[in-house]
């Protein structure tokens, strides 16, 4: 089950990348219930085996890109970021180290595995995976637009992809540019 887990997740991460068309130096953030990708109910089943394969197939993909990994805290840590500090040099920095019980399996995963980890209150990434109806969007820039990736589940959690784009403004007869990204 766990390799499963790894290679859904690495797919849905290359994926993603892709349709999003993310450059080196965008940000991905995932908010991941390990819970839901074991079969179990959100906040109350986790599982850091399905976390640990879930954060391995994600960031080993990303890496690849040089995309940003962004991982989303659970609710009892108000959904704070944990991120590579190199991926936000000027961000203010919060004070907290996530566990399974209070900050979530994936988090706790990604804060042990990131060189040098940071937390922070918020982050406006280019892209998201939301595993398990975690709610990522506040998190992604202003203009979310929803991604059918070829996978709706990582597990037994449900899948749900996102990319950004800029605003578009001037109305009816503006020209807009459909390759312009972040």
């Amino acid at each position: 089950m766990q390799t499963q887990i790894f290679e859904q997740a690495r797919q849905a991460a290359t994926e993603l990348c892709v349709k999003a068309n993310l450059k080196p130096g965008s940000i991905m953030v995932i908010g991941c219930s390990s819970s839901e990708v074991a079969g179990g109910v959100i906040g109350h089943d986790s599982s850091m085996e399905a976390a640990e394969a879930v954060f391995d197939g994600i960031y080993e993909a990303l890496r690849e890109q040089g995309v940003f990994l962004a991982a989303q805290c659970c609710e009892h840590l108000n959904r704070a970021i944990i991120v590579e500090k190199e991926a936000v040099p000027n961000a203010e920095i919060v004070n907290v180290v996530p566990q399974p019980k209070a900050g979530g399996s994936f988090a706790t995963i990604a804060y042990q595995t990131f060189k040098n980890p940071v937390a922070l209150e918020e982050i406006k990434a280019d892209a998201g995976l939301d595993i398990g109806g975690v709610m990522i969007g506040m998190h992604l820039r202003r203009v979310a637009v929803p991604v059918r990736l070829s996978l709706d589940h990582i597990g037994e959690a449900i899948l749900l992809a996102a990319r950004t784009r800029p605003k578009y403004i001037g109305g009816g007869r503006a020209v807009y540019d459909e390759q312009l990204s972040f």
